[in-house]
């Protein structure tokens, strides 16, 4: 099977795959971008693929979001969380002093930039797409005043060396990652079901009448966020996560009710939750 992954090498992508598939048994492929991983899913150029949709720290992930909403029929079949551990790596030898340029993902400089700026007055930062390629990147500059954000993982395949450990500005530092293809996964008895809700012209009490199908049902939510549908200022969908599967009755009878209120209820998958 073939399960695309966001990468270079290395990346905490990789890692959280690495934790349900076996790259001896799958072939992992990398893809620069999210948005690659999963336009490769839609294309068929892989069965499978691995997104990040949610950090502990900074919130949602947007560019998954929003190609989950607007560009793409991929269903999301599992998901995985990884506890993330960043570091300071650089060239062997290098001290915190030689430093003037940090590479990072933006999100990943996000969780650190307290620690940070504890350690250096001044220093540069420049974004990359992942925290994998950043360090990819410092190997190749081979500059000792040159340091990346990334996990021991990357450091040691790039041949570099952990400078700082553990620099996240907080310590439960959890990414949510999820498995997108294009099957239903299988009813289990701990489901969660993941849609959005397209709410067209907003007045007074629309989302109330959205939550109330949750509340008559006594279904949990576990999350939900909005993001604006990129047509008009002011105008939002909601991305819901729940407690069930499509396949129970009450999850079932919620959407069906929705889809008399709503111009549209996209359906992004129901799976079993990480435990």
């Amino acid at each position: 099977m073939k399960i695309g992954f966001l990468g270079p090498q290395g990346t905490y992508t990789e890692e959280a795959l690495a934790k349900v598939f076996s790259p001896d048994e799958h072939e992992f492929i990398s893809y620069p971008t999210v948005s690659d991983v999963i336009e490769a899913v839609d294309a068929g150029e892989v069965d499978k693929g691995i997104v990040p949709i949610e950090n502990s720290i900074e919130g949602s992930v947007s560019e998954t979001l929003d190609h989950l909403a607007f560009d793409s029929e991929v269903l999301i079949e599992r998901e995985v969380l990884l506890t993330i551990h960043h570091h300071l790596i650089g060239i062997k030898g290098t001290t915190a002093s030689e430093i003037k340029t940090i590479i990072s993902h933006p999100q990943a400089y996000a969780q650190c930039r307290k620690t940070l700026k504890k350690v250096f007055k001044e220093v540069k930062v420049e974004p990359a797409f992942s925290t994998a390629e950043a360090v990819k990147s410092v190997s190749e500059k081979g500059d000792c005043k040159v340091a990346a954000i990334g996990n021991a993982f990357a450091a040691e395949i790039y041949g570099l060396e952990v400078l700082i450990r553990d620099i996240s500005d907080y310590p439960d530092n959890t990414t949510r990652f999820v498995i997108i293809g294009k099957e239903l996964g299988p009813r289990t008895g701990y489901d969660k079901t993941s849609i959005i809700c397209f709410i067209g012209d907003d007045r007074p009490g629309k989302l109330l009448e959205i939550l109330q199908e949750f509340s008559y049902r006594y279904i949990n939510l576990t999350k939900i966020t909005s993001r604006p549908t990129k047509k008009k200022f002011g105008e939002y969908l909601f991305f819901i996560d729940m407690e069930g599967h499509l396949e129970d009755d009450h999850i079932k009878s919620a959407l069906a009710c929705l889809r008399c209120k709503l111009p549209l209820v996209k359906f992004l998958g129901s799976y079993r939750r990480s435990s």
